[in-house]
């Protein structure tokens, strides 16, 4: 998918529970339009979707209730961009805990763990060196009840590791992941490549 004229762009923000307020918050601070996304209608009014950290079961649930699963489903598997954050990384994962993820959004090919580094109480911050779009830079990472990704097909392209090695951000085609909350950070290099390299980039 790309969209010539970035004045354009409107970025949904799935907002039944998490941190959605701060993902927008990040979005129009790089000067972008944005959009609660709660309902179909709400779906297609936005050219593509942040799904927040959270709780991935509730929001199962309230997908399910929505019908915006299957719609989503439909729409990512034409292109259309979608990031997920922590809980949102889990729900667009093909495997989780080592079982089909049935319920939630099966699109990437990646099999992750939930709550790999124990309960909100083992939350931490670590300093990433990263090399995004060219450009080398460190940026904060927030993890709070933190999935790690276990593996991934050779469809996914590994973004960066952490300073363990492991898998912290990734993307598929139209797809990102990230297993950190940089929406909870003031550092907005995630969120830009989100525009520039998976909305803007067919």
């Amino acid at each position: 998918m790309q969209i010539e004229d970035g004045k354009n762009i409107v970025v949904g923000v799935l907002a039944f529970q998490g941190s959605f307020a701060e993902h927008r918050k990040m979005i129009e601070g790089l000067g972008y339009k944005t959009l609660e996304v709660r309902t179909t209608t709400d779906l297609e009014k936005v050219n593509a979707l942040i799904i927040p950290g959270g709780e991935s079961t509730t929001m199962k649930h309230h997908l399910a209730l929505s019908n915006l699963r299957g719609n989503l489903m439909e729409k990512i598997g034409k292109g259309f961009p979608v990031y997920g954050t922590c809980a949102g990384a889990i729900l667009l994962a093909k495997n989780v805990d080592a079982k089909p993820n049935s319920d939630g959004i099966p699109v990437m090919d990646i099999e992750i763990s939930r709550n790999a580094y124990g309960s909100q109480l083992d939350s931490f911050e670590e300093i990433l060196s990263v090399k995004i779009n060219g450009r080398s830079k460190e940026i904060p990472a927030l993890y709070i009840r933190a999935p790690k990704i276990n593996s991934v097909s050779d469809e996914v392209k590994i973004l960066i590791r952490n300073n363990k090695k492991e898998i912290v951000m990734a993307k598929q085609g139209n797809i990102l992941v990230t297993t950190f909350h940089p929406e909870l950070t003031d550092d907005k290099t995630v969120h830009q490549y989100f525009i520039e390299e998976i909305i803007r980039t067919p």
